[in-house]
């Protein structure tokens, strides 16, 4: 039931998105439908946990507005409320009230000053308290005065009080704890805003199929974790994605640098009810300012800008990520970067995996010097596992996973996975099945050599090979074309012959008849 719930819930959310937004482009009205969900999220949530509390008073939440108590009564549910859910509102700024109020009696009423402010009550709510960081600018990007929204003010209330009451016509069914159907559902629209987003997705979102291999292969043998780290976060859906692999993740960190995907990243967390206290997602840039760097975390899932630029400032020579290996990452291409970041905040018990361009496997230079003193020196690549052309938002090139561990059980080789051919594609995009995610992570576990998929090569291999990781070196995928039958040809242009010989016999035919010379 709960698959059927999802999908209806998932149509019913993009219809809305499709129908309201009108010319505006999909990318910028994510923002507005997504940010108008989590408030409605959020009202229902104070709704659910007022009417708990007051349960034994025989009152409901919206029933207390002119109560005998409502002071008394008001201020115990904040206090509650903003430790349990790390935010409070009022009665009055209730999702489903401000849309009623909007839409009263079937006619637009002007209501953009109170959504506005209703939007900064529950920032303003945390002030003070341990969930402010993680609320704080949370609605930044819902910008109630933009042209987007329509050319007068009256234009824009239209559109506003549409979505708002579409909206409150869906059951979210949050009562249902053991459910996370709105959760999925968000990440599902989120998913449909990056499909269209062109290459701006790449920035806040990696589709599901390649964190799902991510997470299973930082979760291989383990069903809980301490923690789990993504350095270029995005919307938050590879740490959500590790969650879903185990019983239980203690807690969630991640950084990203751009602010609007940010706010999405923290929305996402607290619609999958992660609790504030169980998440701590930054907003900086990773490599210039890393924000978690006395922090040692048991799995790192990352899939980073590729080949991003980068300060490579001579200065991060003294840093203590990058200070061993003696070299930087170029300044045009901060992947090894990346993974230098990765590894430092790597736990001696943990697994990191992160999406990488095929030209970390074989670039010279600082990129091959780095290459080499992580698999000489520290021994800590895993594995190798290529992957399909064209699986990403925004870019074909295909790209690789490297799975690195600072405790590896196998230190005498490498795993190489040539998973390149194993793909549906659907539409434009290239995508990875549910069975060759699963022969994926099989191969992996279980270690297996099969031919021209997988291979285990000895260091010495690889030593041999200067420590160049391009996987055609490793797994032979070459097909020997068919034997040619000479005999067969021999008679198909013998047959060809006389074909020939009877058409131009033809030809020459008409010519006469029509008293003209014959082209041969």
């Amino acid at each position: 039931m709960a698959a059927e719930q999802k999908q209806k819930l998932e149509q019913q959310l993009w219809n809305i998105a499709n129908t309201l937004r009108g010319k505006m482009d999909a990318d910028d009205f994510r923002d507005y439908i997504l940010g108008f969900i989590f408030y409605k999220y959020l009202s229902t949530k104070m709704d659910l946990y007022a009417n708990e509390i007051l349960k034994p008073d025989n009152l409901i939440f919206q029933e207390i507005e002119g109560h005998d108590d409502e002071a008394v009564l008001m201020q115990e549910i904040k206090q509650l409320a903003i430790d349990k859910l790390g935010f409070f509102l009022e009665p009055a700024d209730l999702f489903s009230v401000l849309a009623k109020r909007g839409n009263a009696g079937g006619k637009n009423n002007f209501i953009l000053g109170d959504l506005a402010a209703v939007l900064t009550h529950i920032e303003q709510s945390t002030m003070g308290f341990e969930s402010e960081e993680d609320f704080g600018n949370l609605f930044a990007d819902l910008d109630l005065t933009s042209h987007k929204l329509g050319k007068s003010e009256a234009d824009k209330n239209e559109l506003i009080v549409k979505i708002l009451v579409h909206l409150d016509e869906i059951d979210f069914d949050l009562e249902n704890t053991d459910s996370d159907v709105l959760g999925d559902a968000y990440e599902y629209l989120i998913g449909q805003f990056a499909s269209g987003a062109g290459k701006k997705a790449g920035e806040f979102y990696t589709p599901q199929q390649v964190s799902s291999v991510l997470a299973k292969l930082v979760t291989v043998g383990k069903d809980k974790l301490k923690s789990v780290y993504d350095p270029t976060c995005g919307s938050g859906s590879l740490l959500l994605r590790v969650a879903k692999e185990v019983k239980d993740v203690s807690a969630f960190y991640g950084q990203e640098m751009n602010p609007t995907t940010y706010n999405l990243c923290r929305m996402n967390m607290i619609m999958h009810d992660v609790h504030y206290k169980r998440f701590d997602i930054k907003n900086e840039d990773t490599l210039e300012r890393p924000q978690h760097s006395d922090m040692r975390f048991e799995a790192i899932v990352a899939n980073p800008p590729f080949s991003a630029n980068w300060s490579a400032s001579p200065l991060f020579m003294n840093d203590d990520r990058f200070s061993a290996y003696g070299k930087l990452a170029p300044s045009s291409k901060a992947d090894f970067a990346f993974v230098q970041h990765m590894v430092h905040q790597l736990d001696d018990n943990g697994t990191m995996a992160i999406v990488l361009p095929h030209g970390v496997l074989f670039r010279g230079g600082a990129e091959g010097h780095i290459r080499q003193y992580l698999i000489q020196e520290k021994n800590y690549l895993d594995a190798v596992i290529g992957l399909p052309a064209n699986i990403f938002y925004g870019t074909s090139i295909p790209t690789c996973i490297l799975v690195l561990k600072k405790k590896r059980e196998n230190p005498t080789n490498i795993l190489f996975i040539d998973a390149s051919q194993h793909y549906e594609k659907v539409k434009t995009q290239n995508v990875l099945r549910t069975e060759d995610i699963d022969k994926i992570i099989s191969t992996y576990e279980n270690r297996t050599e099969e031919g021209k998929y997988s291979h285990i090569a000895l260091l010495s291999e690889i030593e041999t090979n200067d420590y160049n990781l391009n996987i055609p070196r490793y797994v032979d995928t070459f097909e020997e074309e068919d034997a040619v039958d000479l005999g067969a040809i021999t008679n198909e242009l013998r047959e060809l012959a006389v074909l020939g010989n009877t058409t131009d016999d033809t030809i020459a035919e008409f010519c006469a008849e029509l008293g003209i010379e014959t082209p041969f």
